[in-house]
């Protein structure tokens, strides 16, 4: 993530990450404007390109071929990347609500969304036919679709329910692409039947006869049935019900047409037309709002009323980035008008391509080698990315939203006092933090909402206290996911123990500027920490938060344990399986995503494993005969091992082949992206017998790797193990595996033994 010593006067944030915002994002990223914070808020992280995808059901490009990964494109532009999914404005506080996390607030707001079905009026369609928009969700069908069809023997029908340019080449791709997946299984294309639907009297009803009548001869020449002026007023199990009253068998329907906007931005309070698309002037601003934005399929230009295109919410990404920016700097925005025709290459799923511009047209294998050049340099743009130096200018005030947020961003970059004139000021913690509801317990008798120089807690009998401290610097751009995580972090030594987490105090830094941007920071970051220190039944009691350079979260924990039933690093005994409870590799990726190495799925995998609690899986090893345990952190896993095996004097034999692992976590490591602790951990190598022989091993340097909130390191009784595991993976630790067994000392030097079954 990126750091800058400018404080932030004001934030745009991007709903959806359509064509436009893409585009949005790499032309700040080239030229940011100081001051300026950008956040990209998408449920998916990675988001197709229309273009090829006839192509990619086809079977011509592979997944990352034909989708941007936002991760990586957020990260190069700076922005914050929040993966979650918008479902209203609330325009009167100037912020978004979130299906999954706390309201986001704006300055100025640019919806790029894209499309979704308008099927409720058609009785089974949303239960039986699978839409094609919003893209992002096709895929997962698809690919269902893909292996039913393979695994079904019985012949099947195909139904595609709109003849436009979309809908006729998606269907010519299926074809192409599962009748030769067939073939492989010695299957003739007999076995499958495609039909293809419309209520137009014509296909492709937008583009010229000789485009028509092209597509026309394809769709005859490869068998596939089309029915024209057929309206489709019902989906029935097995059978598409017509406005005639004709029942068409089929068995799987797919829907092309009949989209519009989702009903959340009418609710907001935006002017809609009458198919729920945002109307917008000709600068792109909605007509209600000249503080929000919207562009692409979810848009409708009030002057300039145009097909739903790809072509025209890509080519109104830098026009949109300019009125945002100019927005920004309180200067006028600059009108925008879309060309009157485009140039449509629309693909016959075989490598072959028909042009339609106008009343022009033109056809051959030449044009689908032509649009598959400009489709992969289009995708270069924002796949093929390099870190980006940082600038240093100052801020300008100017784009601050008024005289007083003018003056504080002055004061922000003046000289900062330090001591404890450096701590956040007292009125906006207490703004942030009323809006919290930490756990209340009883054995709290002073905590945070009745705050005191100090916390006090009582003990029960029969009871010891447990205590510890964790604190990291942010590695994500989330503050509320940071927060989840740094929480999480910190609980992980008090489940390791077998304690349950009495209390927590937080310490922050956050990062100077402005009032309203610091609450926000602090309000957004305590929210996810306190969501996952509830579901702990731990209480905040308070902590301490000031001012830095970068973003950083930390607890002190107290914990109750019986001190009978302590599980301490030096309980393993021989006999023990050695279970871990998540897989290894935060590290390396995260080292990865900073250099724009790491794909935004293997970052959203690691998060999720960051953003589960251990609780769980603590109770789950303890219930099968757990006597020692620990919480795999900064050390690495061969540094907490090697710290449970000497006070348990025995030594270890390692699996390295059967370590679990993130996905993406071997390529990072084998590209040489190293988490910078890495050099630190690998000094306990000369724990490992032998280690010359393991050097080369793909998986050696994660024996080293740092983990942040990272899984259990349990010895549980070996007769036990199989069921523990099993158990641990029901509980949703799903990579849970025993990685080794305790055994006698040797009297070697070395105390772990690697062995690998290759």
């Amino acid at each position: 993530m990126r750091t800058t010593e400018q404080p932030v006067l004001q934030d745009i944030v991007l709903v959806g990450g359509g064509h436009s915002h893409v585009g949005v994002l790499r032309r700040f990223a080239m030229n940011p404007v100081p001051g300026v914070r950008l956040t990209l808020i998408c449920r998916d992280t990675h988001t197709p390109y229309s273009g090829m995808l006839p192509g990619y059901v086809a079977g011509h490009y592979s997944f990352d071929d034909v989708h941007i990964d936002l991760s990586r494109l957020a990260e190069f532009a700076g922005a914050r990347f929040y993966r979650d999914e918008v479902t209203l404005i609330d325009r009167a506080n100037s912020q978004v609500q979130c299906r999954s996390r706390p309201p986001v607030r704006y300055d100025l707001l640019s919806i790029n969304i894209g499309s979704t079905p308008s099927v409720a009026h058609i009785p089974g369609a949303l239960d039986r036919a699978v839409p094609v928009k919003p893209i992002h969700r096709f895929d997962r069908h698809w690919q269902a679709l893909l292996n039913r069809v393979q695994q079904n023997q019985a012949p099947q029908a195909i139904a595609v329910v709109g003849a436009g340019a979309g809908g006729v080449e998606l269907v010519l791709a299926m074809q192409y692409r599962l009748q030769r997946a067939l073939a492989k299984l010695g299957r003739g294309p007999d076995a499958l039947r495609f039909l293809l639907l419309d209520a137009a009297d014509s296909v492709l009803p937008t583009h010229n006869d000789k485009v028509r009548q092209r597509f026309t001869s394809v769709l005859a020449e490869r068998g596939i049935e089309v029915h024209l002026n057929t309206r489709v007023v019902a989906v029935d199990a097995g059978a598409l019900v017509t406005e005639a009253g004709q029942r068409i068998a089929t068995d799987e329907v797919l829907w092309v047409t009949s989209a519009g906007g989702p009903a959340w931005l009418a609710d907001s309070g935006l002017a809609v037309d009458e198919r729920g698309f945002v109307r917008v002037r000709d600068t792109l601003q909605t007509e209600t709002d000249e503080r929000i934005f919207a562009a692409g399929d979810i848009a409708h230009m009030i002057n300039h009323p145009r097909e739903k295109a790809g072509v025209f919410a890509v080519r109104q990404g830098p026009p949109l980035a300019d009125n945002l920016r100019r927005l920004a700097l309180a200067q006028a925005p600059r009108p925008y008008r879309p060309q009157r025709s485009w140039l449509a290459l629309i693909s016959t799923g075989d490598r072959y391509a028909v042009a339609s511009r106008g009343g022009w047209s033109a056809s051959g294998r030449w044009l689908w080698r032509w649009k598959d050049w400009i489709d992969r340099r289009f995708m270069a743009r924002f796949n093929e990315l390099e870190p980006m130096a940082m600038d240093s200018a100052a801020a300008d005030t100017r784009a601050a939203r008024s005289e007083a947020d003018a003056q504080q961003a002055i004061s922000a970059l003046a000289m900062r006092c330090g001591g404890c004139g450096a701590k956040v000021g007292g009125t906006v913690l207490s703004r942030a933090l009323a809006q919290l509801q930490p756990v209340e317990r009883d054995d709290v008798l002073i905590g945070l909402h009745a705050p005191d120089d100090a916390a006090v807690l009582t003990v029960p009998p029969g009871k010891a206290t447990v205590h510890t401290v964790d604190f990291f610097r942010a590695f994500i751009d989330d503050p509320y996911l940071l927060g989840r995580i740094a929480a999480n972090h910190s609980l992980g030594d008090i489940f390791a123990m077998g304690a349950e987490a009495q209390s927590a105090t937080a310490i922050a830094t956050i990062p100077q500027g402005i009032e309203s941007k610091v609450e926000d920071v602090v309000f957004q970051m305590m929210s996810g920490a306190v969501e996952v220190l509830n579901e702990a039944n731990c209480a905040l009691v308070g902590g301490h938060t000031g001012e830095g350079q970068e973003l950083a979260l930390g607890f002190a924990i107290n914990g109750l344990i019986d001190p009978q039933q302590v599980m301490s690093k030096a309980g393993l005994a021989v006999g023990d399986s050695l279970i871990l409870t998540k897989p290894l590799g935060t590290g390396t990726l995260f080292a990865a995503h900073a250099q724009l190495a790491a794909r935004g799925r293997w970052i959203d995998g690691a998060l999720a494993s960051m953003d589960q609690s251990s609780q769980a899986a603590a109770q789950c090893l303890r219930a099968h005969g757990a006597r020692a345990c620990t919480d795999i952190t900064g050390f690495g896993l061969l540094g907490h091992l090697v710290e449970m095996v000497k006070p348990s004097d025995v030594d270890v034999e390692l699996e390295i082949d059967r370590l679990p692992l993130l996905e993406g976590a071997e390529e990072t490591v084998a590209a040489g992206i190293l988490s910078s602790l890495q050099p630190a951990n690998t000094r306990l190598r000369r724990a490992i017998r032998d280690q010359q022989v393991w050097l080369a091993h793909p998986r050696y340097p994660l024996l080293f790797d740092p983990q942040t909130a990272g899984g259990l390191l349990a010895g549980v009784p070996s007769e036990h193990a199989e069921a523990c595991v099993t158990e641990l993976r029901r509980l949703g630790y799903q990579q849970a595996t025993v990685v080794g067994q305790v055994v006698a000392r040797s009297g070697e030097p070395e105390p772990v033994t690697l062995l690998s079954r290759t």
